[in-house]
């Protein structure tokens, strides 16, 4: 069993959603995540204020504030069988993928077992 986690744009969560469903991935977690990409400041943007030479801008503040804002995401997970693993990544990639920078990120995780609460059920059989 593998968990995928995958941390995509918060308007992209409905169609992510009717996509695994669509494809009999109906069982999933979603919770609301701020976090940020590794997109680095341009600090050439700012030498004069870092020289003492200048005051800030609010227009420039903001600019410079952008690449470290945290962005609100959606973070969804799933459990799954270890043979359906692709086929999942591949509809939450063909889903998400707008080809621009925040499409999101997937990661795949050993997951060592699971149990139902209401049956014992224990592995495969519990998800």
């Amino acid at each position: 069993m593998k968990e995928i986690m995958a941390i995509i744009r918060m308007d992209m969560i409905n169609k992510t959603k009717d996509a695994l469903l669509k494809e009999d991935f109906p069982s999933l977690h979603c919770k609301k995540v701020m976090g940020r990409g590794n997109k680095k400041v341009d600090y050439s943007l700012i030498e004069n204020l870092i020289s003492g030479n200048e005051a800030m801008s609010p227009m420039l503040a903001e600019v410079v504030s952008e690449g470290h804002r945290l962005l609100p995401k959606r973070l969804v997970s799933l459990v799954v069988e270890d043979e359906q693993v692709k086929k999942v990544v591949e509809i939450i990639i063909n889903t998400n993928s707008k080809g621009k920078q925040g499409d999101g990120k997937i990661f795949v995780l050993p997951i060592m077992d699971a149990i139902r609460v209401r049956t014992g059920e224990i592995g495969n059989e519990a998800i």
